[in-house]
């Protein structure tokens, strides 16, 4: 996996956060929920990511 995941993964934060944030705003906990999974599952991927980096070294 390279660089293009990477920058995926952080867009995936990125809009989590966004999602998060609108959602507390709003009172829709739904959102606010989407958003917390959505920063949850780009972490994963983010640390397979470390990892992956770390056995090529």
């Amino acid at each position: 996996m390279g660089t293009d995941d990477k920058i995926d993964n952080k867009v995936e934060e990125a809009g989590g956060k966004v999602k998060e944030h609108v959602g507390r705003a709003t009172d829709d906990r739904d959102l606010e929920a989407e958003g917390k999974a959505d920063q949850s599952s780009s972490h994963v991927k983010q640390a397979v990511e470390h990892v992956k980096d770390a056995f090529k070294s």
